[in-house]
């Protein structure tokens, strides 16, 4: 499945989801999914700054892809990290630095977030370009 394709299968599942607890209780699902970081992950590189909770990404390239794994100390930033991890794990570094991140407005996301949650956000989503830049140089 493609970037695209998995961003609008959750843009289509935020539309059935009644109203703004629904989709918290969505996103906090999501992060309870998350398999998390081991301890020797969650390192000071991998830590994501501007979030309000400690959010860690860490990123293996292999066979030609790139494969996310995140955690965080907080419910709701690791469903949203949990979230961008299921969409953009799994593929090469130039479909990721192709993609947009467009779903996260079409399903309201940042609008529901308080400006500090919503910087976080936006945090998490420059990191996995930058992983995607740095390992396309790598390559």
């Amino acid at each position: 499945m493609t970037i695209k394709e998995k961003q609008q299968e959750i843009i289509d599942e935020f539309a059935f989801l009644e109203d703004w607890e629904q989709k918290y209780e969505y996103i906090i699902d999501l992060g309870k999914e998350l398999k998390g970081l081991s301890e020797d992950k969650k390192t000071e590189e991998n830590l994501i700054k501007g979030c309000q909770s400690k959010v860690w990404i860490d990123a293996e390239f292999k066979d030609g892809k790139l494969f996310f794994d995140a955690d965080s100390d907080g419910i709701l930033p690791k469903g949203i990290v949990s979230l961008l991890v299921s969409i953009y794990s799994g593929h090469s570094t130039q479909e990721i630095l192709d993609s947009d991140f467009k779903f996260i407005s079409e399903i309201g996301l940042q609008e529901f977030l308080s400006p500090s949650r919503a910087n976080g956000l936006m945090a998490m989503t420059k990191q996995i370009k930058f992983y995607a830049v740095a390992y396309q140089l790598k390559s």
